[in-house]
This record gives C-alpha cells, structure tokens and sequence, in this order.
C-alpha cells in the first residue's frame, strides 16, 4: 500500500502529539516542580532517613528478584523448549499469568496464602513475617516479574536449536558442561535482556507490593510507596516529586541499558 507524503507525514505529526502528551508532558512538569527550588532542595529530600532507607530497600528487592528470576526463568524456559510432557500447555499459562491479573488482586491472594489465617499461616504464627514484610515484598515482586526472562530466552532457545547441544554430548561432555559452554553463551543477550526488563518492573513495582507492606518508613517502604505516602499520606508535594524523579532517574538509567542491548542484540 502506497503511502502520500502528507499522509505519512500527518501521521507522524499525530504520532508524535500524543507521546509528548501522554509521556513528554508529566515527566517533563515532574522535573520542573522538582528542581523548581533548586538541586540543593532535591538532595536534601532525597537524602532523608526515609528516602535512603527506601532506596535501599528497592535495591534489595532487586538483588533478591534478579538471581531468583534467571535461575528459575532459564530453567522454565528449557523445559518448555526442549522438554516435551503433560501439563506444557498449562505452564504456559501459568507464565503469562502475571500479565493477565492485576497487581492488587496478586497482593490480596499472597495476603490469603501467606496471612496468619492462611493456607500457610503456620509460618506466620511460628515467628516468621511474611506478609507485611521483606519476604512477602519478595515474593509479590517474584509473580510479577516471573514471565521477563522466562519469554526473552524461549525464542532465543527456538532460534538456536539443539545441533551444537547434540554434538557436544556427543563429544563426552556432561549436562552442566554442555549448558555453561554451549547454551548459556548462545543465550546471553536474550537473557540480560530480560534482566534489565525485570530490573525495570520491580523497582517500578506498586500495586501488588503495596498490599503485603505495612509501608511504615525505614521497615518496609520501597521508593514507589515512598513516594505514595509522601503526596497522599504527608501532603509533602515536593517530597513526593523529588523521590518520582529519583525513581524516574533509575528508570532512565535502565532504559538506556536496555536501549544499548537491543543494539547490540542486533548486530549479533
């Protein structure tokens, strides 16, 4: 189908128009009512017990998240690529699931699952905090981070194929070997793609993470629900720009990660 110029040129204009309203916008009045007063005024908020405290714990989540995903995500990947067993089907679904439900309503069933009156309360009355507390964080930030590298290393394991596999155990070398040297490194890029992606959703996560966290400051507060106390619970507007931008500057610096990845992804 050919195109006229105008057209195509109307469509870009259009195209254009509606990413600075929806997007270009709101970060760009979030920048300005935060730097507004001044850097001094955004460090001194984003350096607060509090705000600290809130960064540090996100990290956290992250350094738990990230491990967890890519050991059991690149191991659900080869079973669903190379594995061939009843009920593939339905962990297909079950991958895909975090997609489907809403974050609140995974909160809500983790607060069933793990409470005190829960299926596995037991855990909770034996001394152990789960909802309300790291662990449960962990786990909520885990189901909506599942699918990322899960689906970033399946195609690559299609594209792939199973020839080098096959040769190598037919050379002598063992399972493990046979993963470390020929699979992993034909992986690679597929799966620090899905890193960063799972990166980016849990330090963005809010909704299923706000429902297990008491949100009380420096216990259990992630910089998202920082920033949801600070606009809604203390009325500190600025506050609650200053910990979005530094919220929207990790979000930046994984972005462009993620960016320069795919170009390289690309040339391979």
């Amino acid at each position: 189908m050919k195109v006229s110029t105008p057209t195509r040129l109307t469509l870009r204009v259009v195209a254009l128009g509606y990413l600075v309203v929806l997007l270009l916008v709101p970060v760009v009045l979030i920048l300005w009512r935060t730097f507004e007063p001044g850097v001094g005024a955004f460090l001194d908020s984003v350096r607060t017990p509090a705000a600290i405290s809130a960064l540090n714990l996100s990290l956290l989540i992250v350094a738990i998240v990230v491990p967890l995903n890519v050991v059991f995500g690149v191991g659900t990947a080869l079973a669903l690529v190379r594995g061939r067993f009843r009920g593939r089907g339905v962990l297909q679904a079950v991958v895909d699931l975090p997609f489907a439900v809403s974050p609140i309503v995974v909160g809500v069933a983790l607060i069933m699952l793990w409470g005190v009156g829960g299926w596995f309360g037991f855990v909770e009355r034996s001394g152990f905090k789960v909802i309300f507390g790291l662990p449960g964080m962990v786990i909520a930030t885990l189901f909506v981070t599942l699918p990322f590298v899960v689906r970033e290393v399946e195609p690559v394991l299609h594209e792939i194929g199973t020839e080098q596999e096959q040769a190598a155990a037919t050379l002598g070398a063992s399972s493990w070997q046979t993963f470390w040297r020929i699979t992993l490194p034909a992986i690679r890029w597929g799966l620090t793609y899905g890193v960063v992606l799972t990166v980016a959703r849990a330090l963005g996560e809010f909704g299923a993470v706000i429902m297990v966290s008491s949100g009380f400051p420096g216990v259990s507060q992630t910089l998202t629900l920082l920033v949801h106390s600070r606009y809604l619970d203390d009325h500190n507007t600025y506050g609650a720009y200053a910990a979005a931008t530094l919220l929207m500057g990790l979000a930046v610096v994984t972005l462009l990660l993620m960016t320069v990845l795919d170009r390289k992804r690309s040339t391979r």
